[in-house]
């Protein structure tokens, strides 16, 4: 086995703890929340496996992190980064079975945006060979929380409204319920995007700067009677859309791109109508969600990148050294993914 450095470079946090704002997943300097620096390689501990870096995706809930406002607390000069993929070259106690293995990782101990990174095996997962690295490097966050969130909106009807469409997230959450037989309602913020949205699977498409956007949902909503809206903006628009959805509408808020903090306009709604505003969040369904569920949904998720249907849009490639420089700029571009690779 090749001995392992004693340093490596790694792009870290400069703040601690929360902010207590909600800005949304923007930058306008990465130096304003990360630098540079050369660190001790981590040491496995019992159940956790070091992993050299091979790529790390840049997602919302990473800017909302370095930035103080995830449901975390920011540690002053720890690697950021929380997805990635990698090979597993050290092991601790309990964790020899991932010995050399390529896995798709979340990070839980050290960030991802490192040359190496430690986290917990059971937030591993082993990589068929015919995934690339940049799918593999957006292999948890996104497609696991579509998996899991389209199933909810199975088990409530036909139909399901997902904001945020041309995200990465949004786009595999369109495909995947146009494969189980859905009618995915696609928010979007562009009128040029419609036809990508149909083509990808959405049954609908509203483009959310259109000035009677409301009443045309209100008219959709009627018709089809979506009772799930799977929501990543969470601005006054989401509470209007979930106001026009049905009896027994669940607003299911899984992020927050929007700094606009929205008002409830209706409470009698959530009395008289059992209506539900709730949060979903991947670790807490990884933490609960039983191993063979899992590794069900896993294998799908796998089987879906490796054949085709589902791919990763990349919008910029960034080596760890360009990070700081380069990633305000990167996060600028639309529709796409920015992979950070050593």
């Amino acid at each position: 086995m090749t001995a392992l450095p004693d340093t490596m470079f790694a792009v870290v946090q400069t703040h601690e703890g929360y902010s207590g704002s909600a800005t949304g997943p923007t930058l306008d300097s990465a130096s304003d929340w990360l630098a540079e620096a050369e660190l001790p390689v981590p040491t496995p501990g019992p159940g956790q496996v070091l992993i050299r870096l091979r790529a790390a995706s840049v997602n919302p809930s990473d800017i909302h992190f370095i930035k103080g406002e995830y449901g975390q607390p920011r540690v002053k000069g720890s690697p950021a980064g929380f997805e990635g993929c990698g090979d597993v070259v050290a092991t601790g106690d309990g964790a020899e079975a991932l010995q050399g293995q390529r896995v798709a990782f979340v990070a839980a101990g050290s960030g991802a945006w490192a040359e190496y990174v430690v986290t917990q095996a059971q937030m591993c997962i082993p990589l068929r060979p015919d995934i690339s690295d940049e799918d593999g490097a957006a292999q948890i966050v996104n497609p696991l929380t579509a998996m899991a969130m389209v199933d909810i909106a199975r088990s409530e009807g036909e139909a399901f409204v997902v904001s945020a469409a041309t995200s990465q997230l949004g786009k595999l959450m369109c495909s995947l319920g146009r494969d189980l037989g859905l009618k995915p309602i696609a928010l979007v913020r562009r009128a040029e995007t419609l036809d990508t949205l149909r083509d990808l699977g959405a049954a609908e498409v509203l483009v959310t700067t259109d000035p009677d956007v409301s009443t045309q949902f209100a008219v959709l909503s009627a018709q089809m009677k979506p009772r799930v809206f799977l929501d990543a903006v969470a601005d006054q628009l989401s509470e209007q859309v979930f106001c026009a959805m049905p009896n027994g509408a669940r607003w299911v808020c899984y992020g927050k791109l929007s700094a606009d903090l929205p008002k409830l306009t209706q409470m009698g709604q959530l009395i008289f109508m059992s209506k539900r505003i709730e949060g979903f969040w991947l670790t807490r369904w990884m933490m609960d969600t039983p191993p063979a569920d899992q590794m069900r949904v896993v294998a799908e998720v796998q089987a879906r990148f490796a054949d085709g249907r589902w791919k990763t849009d990349v919008s910029e490639r960034l080596a760890l050294r360009d990070v700081l420089p380069n990633l305000a700029d990167a996060l600028k571009k639309s529709d796409g993914k920015v992979i950070i690779t050593p």
